[in-house]
């Protein structure tokens, strides 16, 4: 019988990527991503809110998109797989810790929002910024926009 490892989160980084490099030179990230779940409490007529976080980590490249693009507050989209390592404390006790392997990395949202609160330098004004303007994505028959014009510079 087969079997399904497989996760899929939406949600918002907690805090500030931390990054690692393994001996052999390959970088590592470590994010903390919130889910939010609301529903209205039938007893009391009350907006309830649960939040849960997500450990995540990524390898590689991709760990490397996540430490240069990713920032406390971004939205992100994950797929990935439920991992358990062991591993010893500082008193030589076994620990366990189960975190999400990310395989599958969507940055969500828009790039001010993503960036908000890192201007890494002077403000500038809009009419001086060097991000290309947004253009009407082309209308093709039956008033629909057409899915092919890819205007973005999106690095993977």
């Amino acid at each position: 019988m087969a079997s399904v490892n497989k996760v899929i989160i939406v949600g918002y980084l907690g805090n500030e990527p931390e990054m690692r490099t393994m001996p052999n030179g390959e970088a590592v990230a470590n994010i903390s991503v919130a889910t939010s779940e609301s529903w209205i409490d039938k007893n009391t007529g009350e907006r309830r809110e649960i939040t849960e976080w997500h450990r995540i980590v990524f390898y590689r490249r991709q760990a490397e998109v996540v430490g240069q693009y990713l920032h406390k507050g971004s939205q992100v989209y994950i797929e990935g797989r439920l991992r358990t390592r062991k591993w010893q404390d500082q008193n030589g006790q076994d620990r366990y810790t189960t975190e999400i392997q990310g395989d599958v990395l969507q940055m969500l949202g828009s790039r001010n929002a993503n960036n908000q609160g890192n201007n890494y330098g002077a403000e500038q004004s809009p009419s001086s910024s060097n991000m290309p303007q947004a253009k009407p994505a082309p209308q093709v028959q039956g008033g629909e926009p057409a899915l092919n014009n890819f205007d973005d510079d999106i690095p993977f």
